[in-house]
């Protein structure tokens, strides 16, 4: 399968979280190197510049799930409906991501560049994927990853209304996660606030 994308309409105050999804997700190599890289430059800087930084992680977090879900439809492995679903998830995270582009612009930043396919596919460890089931546990394993990281960083932002951006962020990663859950047959949560903790 070509090109299934489809065109889009238009991280943390505990790092250890950040970085493990609060113990229940695992973010990729090249979402850590975006975090350490951000990590030194939010360290001199506030404000805005700190804002700034945490949104290309968030960018780059959202730029991993473009490529996860492309290198997913063009797989082979994933079959109507579920290769629907896929596409219309990745359509949603460009949205994110022309939102968090727009978004650092205004506040005078630079968003960060989205990797090759190929680097994407080594950090994901795609090689693995044998089935349309692999190919979903990845997409949800990334899906909670994203939800813990947008919960945990809203109280770092400096500007609040990039703070309830970053909730309704997490928000859609929660829907996607959790309708991947319940295609791989997973049960939910069986206690209350099981995201952002």
């Amino acid at each position: 399968m070509s090109n299934l994308i489809v065109p889009a309409k238009e991280i943390a105050t505990n790092r250890r979280g950040f970085l493990t999804g609060a113990g229940q997700a695992t973010l990729s190599a090249s979402a850590v190197a975006l975090l350490v890289g951000c990590e030194s430059m939010a360290a001199g800087s506030g404000g805005m510049a700190a804002d700034v930084s945490i949104l290309n992680v968030a960018l780059g977090l959202e730029h991993e799930a473009i490529n996860a879900y492309q290198i997913g439809a063009e797989s082979g492995l994933l079959q109507q409906p579920v290769l629907n679903v896929a596409v219309l998830f990745q359509s949603q995270h460009k949205e994110h991501a022309d939102a968090l582009m727009a978004t650092i612009r205004k506040l005078g930043g630079t968003p960060v560049q989205a990797k090759n396919k190929a680097e994407y596919a080594q950090a994901l460890n795609v090689s693995t994927l044998k089935n349309q089931t692999d190919v979903l546990k990845l997409a949800a394993r990334l899906e909670r990853g994203a939800a813990n990281a947008y919960l945990g960083v809203i109280p770092s932002f400096n500007d609040k209304a990039l703070a309830q951006v970053s909730g309704r962020l997490a928000a859609d990663e929660t829907m996607h996660w959790t309708a991947l859950a319940g295609v791989l047959n997973e049960m939910l949560p069986q206690k209350a606030l099981s995201f952002g903790a």
